[in-house]
């Protein structure tokens, strides 16, 4: 390729992976699979190593990552959070193996003399599929976390770190170093993964592609309520000990560690040395109070590191969570020092990464599915093909514009993934193995369950049925309601749920309660004791409380999570059917798309209707009130909110809120012109910045208690 092709080409591929990262790391919504961002980071690489001249500051190339999103306040990492490079065969960590040695010969000659040739032992660790995370503990007690970001500057976001539970509050340690930062990786496990997106799916919101999408949109969440419900969980694989935040520097091995004593674990004696070694550093992690990946091996050459690599391409199938490599270091803590970095990667270390997943089938009937909310989803049928250890014999088409984008046809032959995807997709098209006389896929104009004309929305992507009757609708309403986190219907599957429709028994979710056993013993294969339990189960979920009833109503885009939070603004079905949508909106954690959607629906008389017959039916459409809450005094920090920052004399940052939310005050994570006070900690950072332009009132720990104390008093 000629120096005028390879700028044109060079300049392409910029463009395209630059967008990607913009998308992956700013709006966290990427749309680029990994595996082809790095064939084209790889094509980039190659021209740009046979053309030199063309290498520019600004290339992907050159730089460790792109900057951070601004959701959040931006922080600088104490020591940076590099990424590592990627090697996709052992052919390729052979080569790396081979660059660091000739680096750690080619070091300073005196350097050299004083070393013995290295002793090559490496530690594998499975390489998890979720979201780096820089963990600040000052003293012994978590001050901070932040997300990795561009590598040198990351998101603080403390609070939502704070509901891991595998990530501990406060250290393992007696009399710890001044600074202790921990690394590890937030991710989400397969089961909670899908827990969740059946509970987007049930809101009519888009579903994650991935776990590490979703532990990725859950750390950003700015209500760690929805964090917490989402059990993140967190695997720490390395750390620093530092004399100060802005020390880059490791302490020298011979500053003493104390470890607390625990009889239930296997702790060392009380002065144990700093680690010398990868291996010692993950001991040491177990000890402080870290879940450390138990996956763990030390490989002495490169043909063990093969044996761990490829024994774990099949074993990782049976995982409870998603991998997509190992990660290979150099056990030595003193020869990953010799070595150091690169300007984007360790030398010490490097990602063995598996090939994408992918299978060639055929496409055997294109059809569509009709969503609670009236979503209409493509779908492939395909010849069933074995896929990350799963028969797959469906993959989503996603909308009408990714069934035009690749231009299937029923018969083509076609490639599907599903390498660190859970929800299989059509990846591409071969059309040169296309069979002759095929046509194109049209999406339907009329719903193919009710026959009532579909609706594509300006702006959505999506084309919806919009009859209410729709048996579709209905059908994957009641299926809803009876969910486990809604009304908790035992025994009312969907096979039921079909035949109550089918047989004209159930027009809304109120029909259920009208349900009679003489009814369900009709039914195909329900017998008497069946039809007991039902009816049995069916009145059990009239004492669910308020907050479960405004979930299983189906709104769109209000979960679990949204209902909890509406019902405790709107302590009745009545206030919140009153409410405006500036008065929905206010409530924190909600914001004006759910407002919207909430008003709306409370707007439709079919909904008023439903809601009329829930109550004759003994639902409950309001929130229990505690009598002791019921004769109180007003609360004496009502209405007023307060951010919290820096760390308290005696206080914890949950502690403090805690007092806050007793006292009837909000405690929300970031500072606006509708924030009240600040309490202020030593070391406060942004918050405080920001406050002080505000205009926003102080307060010390002391300071709050006393405002507590006297407006109780007054």
């Amino acid at each position: 390729m000629d120096a005028s092709t390879a700028a044109q080409r060079i300049e392409t591929l910029r463009q395209q992976l630059q967008q990607a990262s913009y998308e992956y790391y700013v709006l966290d919504a990427p749309t680029l699979p990994d595996a082809v961002y790095d064939q084209l980071y790889r094509e980039l690489q190659d021209l740009e190593q046979a053309h030199p001249e063309l290498i520019t500051p600004d290339s992907p190339t050159q730089r460790v990552g792109e900057k951070a999103a601004t959701r959040f306040s931006s922080v600088k990492h104490n020591v940076p959070l590099y990424s590592l490079e990627n090697a996709f065969d052992m052919a390729e960590f052979a080569s790396w193996q081979e660059r660091w040695q000739r680096y750690w010969q080619g070091r300073d000659r005196r350097a050299k003399s004083e070393s013995s040739e290295p002793l090559v032992e490496y530690v594998c660790e499975l390489k998890i599929d979720g979201n780096a995370l820089a963990l600040t503990y000052e003293h012994g007690r978590l001050v901070r976390g932040a997300t990795r970001g561009d590598g040198v500057t990351g998101e603080e976001i403390t609070q939502n770190i704070k509901t891991i539970r595998s990530i501990p509050l406060r250290l393992q340690m007696d009399n710890p170093p001044a600074i202790v930062e921990v690394r590890g990786e937030a991710f989400l496990s397969l089961e909670v993964f899908q827990q969740i997106n059946q509970e987007r799916e049930a809101a009519g919101e888009p579903l994650f592609a991935n776990p590490r999408n979703a532990a990725a949109g859950t750390l950003r969440q700015l209500d760690s309520r929805i964090v917490a419900k989402r059990k993140l969980d967190f695997f720490a694989y390395t750390l620093h000990i530092l004399d100060h935040p802005s020390d880059p520097n490791p302490q020298p091995p011979d500053q003493q560690l104390t470890l607390l004593e625990s009889p239930s674990s296997n702790l060392p004696t009380p002065h144990s040395p700093l680690p010398s070694s990868q291996w010692n550093c993950l001991e040491l992690l177990t000890q402080l109070g870290f879940k450390v990946n138990p996956h763990r091996q030390i490989c002495d050459s490169l043909e063990a590191v093969q044996d761990y690599y490829d024994r774990w391409s099949t074993e990782r199938q049976s995982l409870p969570y998603m991998t997509d490599g190992v990660v290979v270091k150099l056990n030595s803590l003193t020869l990953q020092e010799q070595l150091g970095f690169t300007q984007k990667f360790p030398r010490w270390a490097i990602a063995l990464k598996y090939p994408p997943e992918e299978a060639p089938t055929v496409v055997e009937r294109i059809g569509v599915n009709v969503g609670r909310t009236g979503a209409v989803t493509p779908l492939a049928e395909l010849r069933p093909v074995q896929l990350a250890g799963t028969t797959v014999s469906k993959a989503t088409l996603h909308n009408a514009d990714r069934i035009a984008e690749l231009d299937i046809r029923v018969g083509d032959t076609v490639i599907v993934r599903k390498a660190g995807e859970i929800i299989p997709e059509v990846v591409r098209v071969l059309p040169e193995l296309r069979p002759e006389g095929t046509e194109p896929f049209q999406m339907p104009t009329h719903c193919p369950e009710c026959e009532q004309p579909l609706v594509r929305e300006e702006g959505e992507a999506v084309i919806r049925c919009v009859n209410a009757s729709c048996p579709a609708i209905l059908r994957r309403s009641v299926i809803h309601w009876a969910g486990r986190d809604a009304l908790d219907i035992n025994g009312l599957g969907e096979k039921w749920v079909q035949q109550f429709v089918d047989r004209g028994l159930i027009q809304t979710v109120a029909d259920l309660y009208d349900l009679t056993v003489e009814q369900l013993v009709t039914i195909d294969r329900m017998g008497q004791k069946s039809a007991e339990k039902l009816v049995q189960a069916i009145e059990q979920s009239q004492q669910q409380p308020w907050a479960r009833v405004l979930y299983g109503l189906g709104i769109r885009h209000v979960g679990s999570v949204n209902a909890q939070v509406l019902t405790e603004s709107f302590p009745s079905v009545e206030k919140l059917a009153a409410a405006d949508i500036e008065a929905i909106a206010s409530v924190y954690g909600i914001g004006s798309e759910i407002a919207q959607s909430v008003h709306q629906w409370f707007r439709v008389p079919a909904n008023q209707h439903l809601i009329d017959r829930l109550r004759k039916a003994g639902l409950q459409l309001a929130r229990e009130v505690d009598p002791n809450e019921a004769i109180s005094t007003p609360k004496p920090l009502a209405g007023k909110t307060f951010v919290v920052t820096g760390t308290l004399p005696t206080l914890t940052r949950d502690e403090a809120k805690s007092l806050i939310q007793t006292a009837g005050g909000k405690v929300t994570g970031s500072v606006s012109s509708k924030t009240n006070y600040v309490v202020v900690g030593e070391d406060a950072g942004s918050k405080l910045k920001k406050a002080e332009e505000l205009g926003i009132t102080q307060l010390s720990e002391a300071e709050l208690q006393d405002l507590i104390a006297s407006s109780e008093q007054g």
